[in-house]
């Protein structure tokens, strides 16, 4: 399956309307902030790693119209840029990534005109994107190796091609494992409320040709139960110095049933995702969602009384003691995590 979750096309940021599918695989062609922000805002793009990339493409969107030649002038409307694309989305440690990549570039080029500025932080944004297709094959890599023939391999909302550019994460250890030739069989979690596992997953992975089964988030520890589990791998959106993972809500649910049953739990995520300025997970902002998203199984549609109070975080927290390993591009981290993560990914 041939596809990019985001490009730059025609001078205008083009995504995959990921709310959209699986009805219709339909692509939006963003051309202002306003545009960007409801696009992350809304889950038309989302997956930590592919909104590092549309945040670094949104601060270029943001100036590269900017009609003065003084750089203090271009300095001040990056900033405003910036600042307006940290409000879309908190949780998501790439976002922040994506957007420091552009401010350092910027930083580096201050001797240089208003025009080559921009043009150099146009090579950046498009320099994330090819660096998260290079993570991503890394990650694959690594994490193929802990994935036998025959494994079943349970995983939570959607951290592959459609979370990244165009590979995965967690997904992208199964892409591996398959073109080594080792049959996999992937249990899907819907992933409530926004059904991200059932609408994202399973598109993406039926249409890659691995074997995948949906399941309803509450199946997950009956599957554990009855031996047809061997594995249980996740992404991340933000994970801390001492190895605590956020990561869709439900993820820290499968940690636990997987401790319980004695089935190995191991987190995929890209060296961009560790915020080592956060000593443990209690630190890690949690994005609160709009109630409806709960009320309603779709936009439209009830599953609750309209004025049923809701409480609908995005995210939480997957304690580092409950993770066997963190697939990462530069290898797989092991516990201790606190001594370990900075010598893993000090390689790169």
């Amino acid at each position: 399956m041939d596809i990019r979750t985001i490009d730059w096309k025609n001078g205008k940021i083009k995504i995959i309307d990921q709310t959209r599918l699986p009805r219709a695989l339909v692509y939006l062609e963003i051309g202002n902030l306003k545009e960007l922000w409801r696009a992350i805002r809304e889950l038309k793009v989302r997956g930590a790693p592919a909104l590092g990339a549309a945040a670094a493409l949104g601060v270029y969107l943001g100036i590269k119209d900017y009609p003065g030649s003084s750089r203090k002038g271009l300095a001040r409307c990056l900033k405003k840029t910036a600042d307006y694309l940290k409000t879309s989305r908190p949780t998501a440690r790439n976002l922040f990534g994506g957007i420091e990549r552009i401010e350092q570039a910027a930083a580096r080029a201050k001797d240089i005109t208003v025009p080559e500025i921009k043009k150099e932080l146009f090579k950046e944004a498009l320099r994330i994107i090819e660096d998260d297709r290079a993570a991503c094959r890394a990650i694959g890599r690594y994490g193929a190796a802990l994935i036998k023939n025959k494994s079943r391999v349970l995983t939570i909302c959607n951290a592959g091609i459609l979370a990244t550019i165009d590979y995965g994460t967690a997904l992208g250890v199964i892409y591996a494992a398959k073109e080594k030739g080792r049959e996999v069989k992937v249990f899907a979690s819907e992933t409530r409320p926004l059904l991200q596992g059932a609408r994202l997953s399973t598109w993406e992975l039926y249409r890659k040709g691995v074997d995948v089964t949906l399941i309803a988030d509450n199946t997950a520890a009956k599957l554990m139960a009855d031996g047809e589990i061997d594995m249980v791998i996740a992404g991340a959106d933000r994970i801390a110095l001492n190895g605590d993972t956020a990561n869709k809500v439900g993820t820290a649910n499968l940690a636990i049933a997987a401790a319980y049953h004695k089935v190995p739990f191991y987190i995929a995520s890209p060296k961009t995702t560790f915020d080592l300025s956060i000593k443990d997970g209690s630190g890690i902002r949690i994005e609160m969602r709009p109630e409806d998203e709960v009320r309603g199984i779709f936009p439209g549609t009830a599953a609750a009384p309209r004025k049923v109070k809701v409480l609908n975080p995005a995210f939480d927290i997957t304690p580092h003691r409950l993770i066997r390993g963190i697939i990462t591009d530069y290898g797989i981290v092991r516990p201790p995590y606190r001594d370990n993560i900075a010598g893993v990914l000090g390689k790169g």
